[in-house]
């Protein structure tokens, strides 16, 4: 299994766990975290979520392999009901991320509470670099979040970025180094866990309420946009250019 779960002590861990293919994403992948999101939000014993991947990688993102051959093809598809259920989780979700962190190994990191990264953590929102557009209403809250400016340059130009960059845009907590990262997660979360669940529950609710419709709303505008720009040339020749390690050529798409 991709994604291990674990329950102990009022910690519900989730687990990507595919580093053979750098914790890339597939469908079946997204229904079992839809599938752990839903559990911890109905689960009364889970009182915090922890997501983390491994020492040498968050995610890079979809299986592109996958991605190619079972696209979204409507609004249902497992990663738009993963999004959605990250997104309306009451309980607060802590991100534990080392190596890279690409894609939607970013944008999900906007859904989440608590940030740590470690100094080796690596980010990127590279959808126009596949000919595509954000998701996860990541062109909401990276300007809510960075600015407009520097959530520009994150989306507009797709990048890698440091830990301390995501750190200075403000989807990065704190950054730690690599040996200390496991054991200051665990202290925070140690600190949430002696609190009130519904203390936990209601503060979360106060501080993200007020904008679930305009993200409901702006996950699925984009949606509809990024499964029509796949059917686009750009798109396939970027997937193209992908398979057959090479840079994407744009330019016999520009109007004349």
């Amino acid at each position: 299994m991709s994604i291990k779960t674990d329950i102990s002590n009022g910690l519900m861990t989730i687990t990507i766990d595919r580093p053979d293919r750098k914790n890339s994403f597939t469908n079946a992948m997204y229904t079992a975290l839809a599938d752990a999101f839903a559990e911890a939000t109905h689960n009364r014993a889970v009182k915090v979520v922890l997501v983390k991947g491994h020492d040498s990688c968050f995610s890079a993102g979809n299986d592109l392999g996958d991605f190619v051959n079972n696209p979204p093809r409507n609004l249902d598809a497992p990663v738009f009901c993963f999004l959605r259920t990250i997104a309306a989780c009451p309980k607060p979700i802590v991100a534990q991320v080392q190596g890279v962190a690409v894609g939607i190994g970013t944008t999900l990191l906007l859904h989440c509470d608590l940030v740590y990264a470690a100094d080796n953590a690596r980010f990127s929102v590279p959808f126009v670099k596949l000919g595509l557009c954000p998701e996860a209403a990541s062109s909401v809250l990276l300007p809510q979040l960075a600015g407009y400016q520097k959530a520009a340059e994150l989306l507009l130009i797709g990048d890698l970025i440091s830990a301390a960059k995501a750190s200075e845009c403000g989807f990065v907590t704190d950054v730690l180094p690599a040996d200390q990262l496991d054991a200051h997660v665990h202290s925070q979360i140690a600190k949430m866990m002696a609190l009130p669940a519904v203390s936990l529950t209601t503060t979360k609710r106060l501080m993200k309420g007020h904008q679930k419709a305009l993200l409901s709303e702006k996950m699925a505008e984009e949606g509809e946009m990024f499964m029509a720009m796949l059917l686009q040339p750009p798109a396939k020749e970027a997937f193209a250019a992908f398979a057959e390690k090479r840079t994407p050529d744009f330019r016999q798409f520009e109007t004349r």
